[in-house]
């Protein structure tokens, strides 16, 4: 990461962080607050939600987002899209429908269309950085360094060869691939709280693959007692149900959400898993725990004089609650 890239994704954070923030500043709901916040990165290229997704394999961003209301017991969730400008939006409307919970696919953007959400053609989400990532996935590099590869047109060197898409049964090199979600957690002045979490996925999924993020009690959970957003490998946070397991430790066993996330966490690293979760409870206790190198996160309130603090690396404490943990 260079140092403008940096700078450019703390800016990011810190104006995703500032809206949501100025949502509760304002008395308004826990609920509008992670929306809004989660939209604000939704629409930066920088982040993998919204117009900065990731590409799937045949080369089409399928995007994905989950929002919950502790307080009404109410969730949303929507996948599949590729026409949504704002898939947490999209959620929200499910949610509020009072009768499903999650959508997919076409009949998930015809019921978007219907709510009269911003529709976008495909093409918005491309970006050429989120492209040049995917091709990178099926290069065979023959001994050349993989930057060298890729030409600012997007050529191929001679010793370079591209795997078509008809015979890309999975990338041929993981280690470039990206992943990513954007999330937000918040309490109101009402003591209510409220999560919400959006994705491109993994970098070269297979067609039709849906991750952690828009599933209730695995990317997303919120209830009286806590609020959980995850990022991550979502396979993993699917099988342990991360969110929700969290809400249980918290409650059954009287942990705090940080107790509770770090437990989860380092448990699930130990099948293998990466990945981290933001936490927060009704008196706005932050916890932000993670087992991979870093994690990009922001956290806003009285504590922090109304301002928001900014994270990306391990070693960064940006509130009591933020814990890197190496087993």
């Amino acid at each position: 990461m260079s140092s403008d890239e940096e700078k450019q994704l703390r800016a990011g954070l810190f104006h995703a962080a500032e809206q949501g923030y100025a949502v509760l500043a304002k008395g308004g709901s826990a609920t509008d607050a992670v929306e809004t916040a989660v939209r604000a990165l939704e629409d930066n290229p920088l982040f993998n939600a919204g117009k900065g997704a990731v590409f799937n394999r045949d080369g089409v961003n399928q995007l994905e987002a989950s929002i919950m209301n502790g307080n009404a017991n109410a969730a949303g969730a929507a996948t599949l899209l590729t026409t949504v400008k704002n898939p947490v939006s999209l959620a929200r409307k499910v949610m509020e429908s009072n009768f499903h919970v999650f959508l997919c696919g076409p009949g998930a953007e015809h019921y978007a269309k219907e709510q009269g959400l911003e529709i976008v053609d495909p093409s918005y989400f491309w970006t050429k950085h989120r492209w040049e990532q995917h091709e990178r996935g099926y290069i065979h590099t023959a001994d050349t360094p993989i930057e060298k590869c890729m030409g600012s047109s997007n050529s191929l060197s001679p010793t370079c060869t591209h795997v078509p898409i008809s015979e890309r049964n999975g990338p041929h090199d993981y280690s470039h691939l990206p992943m990513g979600t954007v999330g937000s957690v918040a309490v109101d002045v009402n003591g209510y709280l409220a999560a919400a979490t959006s994705t491109g996925g993994m970098s070269n999924k297979w067609n039709g693959r849906i991750g952690d993020s828009p599933v209730i009690g695995a990317g997303t959970f919120a209830d009286k007692a806590v609020a959980v957003s995850s990022t991550g490998a979502g396979e993993y946070f699917i099988r342990q149900g991360t969110a929700r397991y969290i809400s249980l430790r918290v409650q059954l066993l009287g942990e705090s959400p940080r107790q509770a996330s770090r437990a989860v966490i380092a448990e699930m690293k130990t099948t293998g898993g990466d990945g981290g979760v933001i936490c927060i409870d009704p008196d706005g206790n932050p916890s932000m725990v993670f087992s991979s190198a870093g994690m990009y996160r922001a956290y806003c309130s009285t504590a922090t004089e109304n301002v928001p603090v900014v994270g990306i690396f391990g070693d960064e404490v940006i509130a009591p609650g933020d814990i890197h943990i190496e087993i």
